[in-house]
């Protein structure tokens, strides 16, 4: 016999992830060149900027100073320019000064200068201004020029710059592909299969997969909690649901979940795996009672009851959340009551019985396995399961 308690019920789904690297990325160089130096082999670990690899690029240097010693000689161009349109400007001044005096002379005592004189001197007024144009877009052609040149040889510097191998993110180097002295092309090139430096993994962050089965997708949640047991290191981490793919693989039937752990010290190796749990149902001060003391099963059945005198009784229950030795008692029984424990069919109703008091637990995890890699776990996996199905049903 057994008493009708308040208590609480899990059902917790058990699956085996794997951690992944944050990011992988394959480190090439963006020019061709020789390997001077490479700094780096694998599992060093390196941060963002720092010098993986310097090349050799002799081309590109000579080909940077050619871009600075042009760049120079269109700053030269510009001052030349510059003097060209002060020179016309000066000289624009000059004849235009000449003629206006003319014309002046010539309002004053009419006659006295002849038309063929003012017309030479507007005529080399008129093109002295024309020279001053000429200078000023040869000014203009010089700046262009500069721009020009000044552009190229940023674009060369910037190649130049390429001649060192940084990395792009804080990270371990899973594989260096290439040695000092070796030849490496350019990583923009399409028609050559180019080789790249070194491969780099973010792993002081890293990615939980877990592949979630079909029936538990729906409890899949972002920012659901989920117990994480890396079992390799004896350690047991608490980390949130932040992204899953929204998609069920035709083969495996199982959807995969992501759980971000922060890793800074490097103690979880990507590749591990891990045992995680994930909480599909829960209830709280809820009636329970054992389910030896149910007859039936899904949301409905009856139950064996003794009453204040110690006789037996049949009641009809309905029942909610079903653990694995709890159940959840929404209607037909109330807290105290005292329920037979097995198969009471034997005895009729009225019957009266020397009850046995049983001390059940008040609470009540079920593990549903989803796959797991603890042996321990393993070998209760190999156990008879609880009927999924009574769960469908319940939660329904």
């Amino acid at each position: 016999m057994s008493a009708v308690q308040r208590g609480s019920i899990s059902h917790v789904l058990s699956v085996a992830g794997q951690f992944q690297p944050y990011q992988v990325v394959e480190v090439h160089a963006k020019v061709s060149g020789y390997i001077r130096r490479i700094n780096v082999d694998i599992g060093d670990r390196v941060h963002a900027g720092e010098t993986l690899a310097t090349l050799e690029v002799p081309e590109l240097n000579a080909q940077y100073r050619g871009t600075q010693s042009e760049a120079l000689r269109s700053q030269d161009q510009i001052a030349q320019a510059q003097h060209d349109v002060s020179r016309a400007e000066a000289q624009h001044a000059a004849l235009q000064a000449n003629y206006d005096r003319l014309v002046q002379a010539a309002r004053a005592q009419p006659g006295l200068i002849a038309q063929q004189e003012l017309d030479n001197a507007c005529a080399q007024a008129d093109a002295s201004a024309a020279q001053v144009d000429s200078a000023q877009a040869g000014l203009a052609a010089a700046r262009q020029g500069a721009d020009a040149a000044t552009a190229d040889k940023e674009r060369v510097g910037a190649l130049q710059s390429y001649t060192t191998v940084t990395a792009p993110l804080n990270g371990v180097i899973l594989w260096r592909y290439a040695d000092t002295g070796a030849l490496i092309q350019a990583g923009t090139s399409s028609d050559v299969q180019s080789l790249p430096l070194v491969k780099l993994s973010q792993s002081d962050l890293l990615r939980l997969r877990v592949p979630v089965p079909e029936d538990a997708v729906e409890y899949v949640h972002v920012g659901d909690s989920m117990q994480i047991r890396v079992d390799a290191l004896g350690r047991s981490i608490t980390g949130k649901i932040v992204r899953f793919t929204r998609d069920v693989s035709l083969d495996t039937r199982t959807m995969q979940t992501e759980v971000d752990v922060p890793n800074k010290d490097l103690s979880i190796t990507p590749g591990m795996y891990a045992n995680t749990y994930l909480q599909l149902a829960h209830r709280e001060n809820i009636l329970t009672i054992p389910l030896g003391a149910i007859q039936g099963d899904g949301a409905t059945g009856t139950v064996r009851v003794l009453d204040a005198t110690n006789r037996l009784a049949t009641r009809n229950i309905h029942v909610g959340l079903r653990g694995s030795l709890l159940a959840e008692v929404v209607s037909g029984l109330q807290e105290g009551d005292r329920v037979v424990l097995g198969d009471a069919s034997g005895n009729k109703d009225g019957k009266q019985v020397t009850p046995r008091l049983e001390h059940e637990p008040t609470s009540d995890i079920m593990h549903e396995e989803g796959g797991m890699i603890d042996p321990q776990a393993a070998q209760q996996a190999s156990q008879p399961a609880t009927d999924q199905s009574a769960r469908k049903g319940s939660e329904n």
